[in-house]
Formats: structure tokens, sequence, C-alpha cells
């Protein structure tokens, strides 16, 4: 059975991701268990001063996920709610790994329905082995050396490897 384009389930998994974890990967598979096609929404996040620039994000993103059908790996920058409009989808996926992400997730879900009343926000967790990992612990890893193998695909340990060592010198 073919869905139609009109009635294919599609959510936007909004972040940073830099990088991409191990953590974001268990999430955009389980929500393909439940979607069409889930879209990774890069955002231009330049308050944060990311690691890795926008482009290398969405390449590494893209480069991680490429053999998962059904999932489309597109930057973004500006209000989420007009980000979700444009591609025509009405559902964002979050994740929570533990109880200090739900306050800030619940705002901005919040923030995003009085934005657009016809937006629903979905909340995954990842597995247990990744519940514990953020972007921002795999990066002070990295950069102080430290095995990241466990919790981000080899392209993204080859990346931050490369990342800190041409800050050595």
């Amino acid at each position: 059975m073919t869905v139609s384009s009109s009635t294919r389930r599609v959510i936007v998994y909004p972040g940073t991701f830099d990088p991409l974890t191990r953590g974001h990967e268990d999430i955009v598979r389980r929500a393909l268990n439940l979607f069409d096609e889930v879209i990774v929404a890069v955002a231009d996040n330049v308050p944060k001063q990311p690691c890795f620039s926008l482009s290398e994000r969405v390449e590494l993103a893209s480069m991680v996920l490429a053999d998962l059908p059904g999932v489309q790996v597109l930057p973004f920058d500006g209000l989420l709610v007009n980000f979700v409009r444009k591609v025509g989808a009405h559902m964002v996926l979050r994740g929570l790994r533990a109880l200090s992400d739900f306050e800030y997730e619940f705002q901005l879900a919040g923030m995003n329905r009085r934005l657009d009343p016809e937006m629903e926000t979905v909340f995954l967790t990842p597995a247990e082995q990744h519940m514990f990992v953020s972007a921002s612990m795999v990066r002070e890893v990295a950069r102080l050396h430290g095995d990241v193998s466990p919790f981000v695909h080899p392209l993204v340990v080859g990346r931050l490897s490369e990342k800190f060592a041409a800050r050595l010198t």
C-alpha cells in the first residue's frame, strides 16, 4: 500500500546536532517506526558557538543517517514553526534524556503551540545506553582527547579528532 503525500506522516526533529550522537540516531530510528518521514532540521544556532559549522553538521548528519529511508537532513534558521510550516509538517520531535530536559522541552512545546496552534510536539526517549550522552559532553571528551567512539558514529569520531588535533597546532 502506498501512502499519498497528503496522508504521509512527517515529523521534524530539530536540533543543533553538534555533533550528531548515537542518542540522536536512536531517536531518528525510533521515530521511523511511527512516521513515514523524519526531517532532521539542523539549526544554525550561532549563540551556542558550535564546534562544527552549519554545513559540516548537515554533511555529517546526512552521511550518518544515509542508510535510513525516509530521513531527510535540512539546515534551518529562524523560528522553528516557520520551518515546520515550510516543509508541510505539523509535528515536532524532541528527545528527552532526563527529567532535567523535561521542563525546558515542555516550555518550548508550549511556545511553539502558542505560535502555531496546529503544531504538536512528540517526545521520545533514547535507549538506556544513550540516556546520559549529550553532544556537549561528547565535545568535551573529544576536546580532552578521550575516546568518544561509543557515543558517536565513526565518521563523527574522525571529524572530532581532526577538529581538536587542528586546535593543538
